[in-house]
């Protein structure tokens, strides 16, 4: 540990901090490179001598309001919501969110987040709510501060979906990830990625109460991106889903050769008890120093400690030690990943991959629910067999089979273990005709689809279940209507279902409606006649509502959690008829196409641009990019006063540019 503490003195403090004592200048950094070598860098971008737009300094940038309105037949309905804001601040993003459990009683309402974030190419600087970057088993969320430092690397840029993650602040190339936890027998578990509603996939919790999803990808371009878990009681979809933060089997993180990274942090656990205030009860100091070196081009290593009381709480100690090992040799027939926490007891986390020949992998994985061995070969290209060894849940194998062709696609994947337990997944496409299906021991789930275009489909749904010496099942026919056409943040902007449901509980109508026609506002309802395991009917209805509050006050594009990690730039264009460089009344604003405008030699239509009246704003990395002028593109009879500008972005907010065009 001494050899931490050096490092972390005066060279860190005065050389990382010295901008909070001059006066808040900002750094903004060049473009971020793609961290593979082997990819050619682009030209650079020529800056010099250029009129400048300076990032704001202080702003609120955005405000979202989503409201939850869930009830039944017997009992009164429940009012959840919760109000975020987001904004730049001393050249860094700040974040906060208020949990409203009950909108009818401000008493209940709490601070669930607060953060501000600072990210450089070499160092990053987080204080307020986060999470901690060991593993912690403990109830409450952790608060106070992390520093990282960077030597010889930088991470991938931010894609803008979710918070912090101190973890993927220390990678250098793409990752795999598994994300374990428990849920009661029966629960529907849906992984989403940041704030979208979509479900990257979704699995039916089993007898044991385990749910997995295995090989999510984060790669160079999505190092920030945060999955969620929402899981829905019973598979019922009416009900407010839970969601959790997801708990990451340790991946492979190789460091460039020579290169390394610090990383310290120092924070105190907060807690809310019955009678606690809107924000809680601070108690308990958590605190930790770590550093990873990338010893070779196959090697990387990291040693440091924890204090944490609640790491484990039938651990006698409060002092952990923690190491990790990361190897990938050239060959790359072997590759591990390996962290270890050391306290009275050993906590590993282990991804170990071998693969002799190119058609057989074996992996074996240690988490702190079980250690699994999985074997798998590809016997054709079309079918694989593979064989698990689990701690937990016994030995299984199974088969894997996919086949497409033209207007055809074939999916299966079962399994049976020595529990005699048979589960399977199955997908068959035959033109516009769908059928899918997914079973265990406890449930099964079947969807028969039928596309008569692009928008409209016919649905048949059935759905059974055996617990606790219950059978029930729920048969389902319905219509469904979607837009062609989908909002910036990927929902459509129409859809509707509504169809009848007969099954072990009644019968009843199914229904639900949705859209984001309106800007900035979200609105989404579902009634539920009757439900697998219930007869009540239920409803529920979601209402988002997003503000942006640069330039006036306007509807967002409800993408605003985006701006914890990403920056952007905002064009208002405008004909300048008097030629004094300001908008004045009875000068309108420019409505045209985007061709005059050239961000970092590309087109600025390439990029995702939401075009409204009057601005076009798109979302980017924290860094200064050129946006040129394009004569061919100009209004006939306009030009531009200038030929460039040079744009300075920070994250949590818009860079506004104004745009005057004047008499050619």
């Amino acid at each position: 540990m001494p050899y931490f503490v050096i490092l972390l003195d005066w060279g860190l403090i005065n050389a990382e901090f010295d901008w909070l004592a001059r006066a808040i200048e900002l750094n903004i950094p060049e473009l971020t490179q793609t961290a593979q070598t082997n990819q050619p860098k682009e030209p650079p971008i020529s800056l010099e001598e250029l009129p400048r737009i300076q990032a704001p300094t202080i702003t609120l940038t955005a405000i979202d309001q989503r409201v939850n309105i869930t009830g039944r037949e017997r009992t009164p309905q429940n009012f959840q919501g919760n109000l975020t804001a987001v904004g730049t601040i001393f050249g860094g993003s700040f974040f906060v969110r208020l949990d409203q459990p009950n909108l009818q009683q401000r008493e209940t309402w709490r601070l669930a987040e607060a953060q501000f974030l600072r990210k450089l190419d070499r160092s990053d600087y987080i204080f307020g709510s986060q999470a901690p970057f060991w593993r912690s088993q403990g109830t409450g969320d952790y608060w106070g501060f992390t520093v990282i430092q960077r030597w010889g690397f930088t991470p991938p840029p931010p894609s803008g979906r979710g918070g912090f993650n101190p973890q993927q602040r220390l990678q250098a190339s793409q990752i795999e990830r598994t994300i374990v936890g428990r849920a009661n027998p029966g629960t529907l578990v849906r992984l989403t990625q940041g704030l979208g509603e979509g479900a990257l996939a979704e699995v039916l919790v089993d007898s044991s109460g385990i749910y997995r999803f295995e090989n999510v990808r984060v790669d160079n371009q999505s190092a920030n991106t945060n999955y969620r878990v929402l899981l829905y009681r019973d598979a019922s979809l009416t009900a407010q889903p839970e969601i959790r933060d997801v708990s990451f089997s340790r991946a492979l993180e190789l460091l460039p050769s020579g290169a390394s990274a610090l990383i310290v942090s120092g924070g105190l656990r907060r807690q809310f008890a019955a009678n606690d205030t809107w924000l809680g009860t601070f108690s308990d100091f958590r605190g930790g120093i770590s550093q990873r070196w990338g010893l070779t081009e196959e090697l990387t290593v990291g040693l440091g400690g924890v204090y944490d009381r609640a790491s484990d709480p039938q651990s006698a100690s409060e002092f952990r030690g923690l190491a990790e090992l990361f190897f990938l040799p050239a060959s790359g027939k072997v590759q591990a990943s390996v962290s270890a926490i050391k306290g009275d007891t050993w906590d590993v986390n282990a991804d170990i991959r071998l693969q002799p020949f190119r058609n057989f992998t074996a992996r074996f994985n240690s988490d702190r629910f079980s250690q699994r061995l999985n074997l798998d070969w590809r016997v054709l290209p079309s079918l694989s067999l593979f064989g698990a060894i689990d701690s937990r849940d016994g030995n299984s194998a199974g088969l894997q089979f996919s086949r497409r062709g033209k207007t055809s696609e074939t999916s299966l994947r079962a399994t049976f273990d020595s529990n005699n337990r048979f589960r399977w997944n199955l997908t068959q496409r035959l033109g516009k005709l769908e059928f899918t299906q997914q079973g265990n021991e406890i449930s099964t789930q079947s969807a028969l689809s039928y596309n008569f275009s692009a928008q409209q489909s016919l649905l048949f749904n059935y759905e059974t279940r055996s617990q606790n010496l219950l059978d029930d099942n729920l048969a389902t026919l319905s219509w469904r209507y979607r837009s062609t056409a989908r909002s910036l943040d990927g929902n459509y902007l129409w859809e509707a279902q509504l169809g009848y449901a007969i099954g072990s509980r009644g019968e009843g109508i199914i229904a639900s409606a949705g859209t984001t026609i309106i800007p900035g506002l979200l609105l989404r309802g579902r009634y539920q006649g009757v439900a697998l395991t219930s007869s009540e009917s239920s409803f529920n209805i979601e209402l988002v509502s997003s503000l942006d509050l640069q330039a006036g006050i306007s509807p967002s594009d409800r993408r605003n959690d985006n701006f914890r990690t990403l920056g952007g730039i905002a064009i208002f264009a405008f004909f300048d008829a008097n030629n004094n460089g300001k908008q004045d009344a009875g000068e309108s604003v420019y409505t045209g196409n985007l061709d005059m405008f050239v961000l970092n030699n590309k087109p600025l239509a390439s990029y995702q641009v939401q075009r409204r009246r009057e601005r076009n704003s798109l979302r980017l990395p924290q860094g200064t990019y050129r946006l040129d002028f394009k004569p061919s593109g100009f209004p006939p009879g306009w030009k531009t006063a200038v030929d460039a500008l040079a744009i300075d972005v920070v994250a949590g907010a818009y860079t506004v540019v104004r745009v005057p065009l004047v008499r050619s």
